[in-house]
């Protein structure tokens, strides 16, 4: 695969908790292409800009995986365009009534009608965040 890197991959889990004894067992590489991108013809990188998805752990800066192969679901994260603009919520779909639901109290739910000409443009498989300023 094109873009592929040796970058090591160590089957040991690092604890969040309580820190565990290291044991450092190489399991060889670790390709981040093969890890997030399970459809590469319907699938796209994009950065996310604002604050209205922190609850979602996605934040200013963030780059996004989005698959637009995969099935949009109640309940997922996805890319929508509403006149013209780009998105991302999370979707909540009930009987007759779609809405895009932010993850910050700071924002309001967006009701999806069908004069608000909604698109659905993938759903957001993976977050690639940096931890370092």
């Amino acid at each position: 695969m094109a873009g592929e890197s040796n970058i090591p991959f160590f089957a040991e889990s690092v604890a969040a908790g309580f820190p565990s004894p290291a044991v450092g067992e190489l399991n060889g590489t670790l390709d981040l292409n093969r890890l997030c991108v399970r459809h590469p013809a319907a699938t796209y990188f994009v950065r996310a800009r604002g604050d209205s998805m922190t609850g979602a752990g996605i934040d200013d800066g963030d780059i996004l995986v989005v698959d637009r192969s995969v099935t949009v679901t109640n309940g997922a994260i996805i890319i929508a365009a509403l006149n013209g603009e780009f998105t991302v919520k999370r979707l909540e779909m009930h009987e007759k009534e779609v809405r895009l639901l932010p993850e910050n109290p700071a924002y309001q739910p967006i009701e999806i009608t069908p004069a608000s000409g909604a698109e659905f443009f993938g759903v957001v498989t993976f977050v690639i965040k940096s931890l370092h300023p």
